[in-house]
């Protein structure tokens, strides 16, 4: 029986979970967005700051979940920039506690072999000529 590649069976989760999880985290972007617009900017309770905070938060995780989202498209489709990406990506997750870290754990150990680059690059290869 002829073994199975190492990452052949990881690269279709891996893209469906870096959507997932970019999906998942759509929802606190676009409350962060509501509620610095909806914020009265004349109330004396609220320091002047806390508008532009929330609104740059949300603008940060809202570009996240589109890289995110892009990421596992590549992935999934097997694009060949898509390996590289996922790979910077992933580092730069290990810091979002406690999912973030463990899908870019999941995503180095996947992706950062030399082996692994290797069987990617040749199915990427297979999937754009076909």
């Amino acid at each position: 029986m002829p073994r199975q590649a190492r990452i052949s069976g990881h690269i279709r989760l891996l893209g469906i979970l870096w959507i997932a999880l970019s999906s998942f985290r759509f929802i606190p972007g676009v409350v962060l967005f509501l509620l610095s617009r909806w914020m009265p900017l004349d109330d004396p309770e609220i320091p002047f700051f806390v508008p532009a905070l929330l609104l740059f938060l949300s603008v940060v995780l809202l570009a996240f979940d589109v890289l995110g989202v892009f990421a596992g498209w590549g992935l999934v489709t097997r694009q060949s920039w898509a390996r590289a990406f996922a790979l910077v990506f992933g580092g730069i997750n290990l810091m979002d506690l406690p999912f973030g870290t463990a899908l870019g754990i999941y995503t180095l150990w996947v992706l950062l072999p030399t082996e692994s680059e290797r069987e990617y690059h040749s199915t990427a290869d297979a999937a754009q000529h076909v």
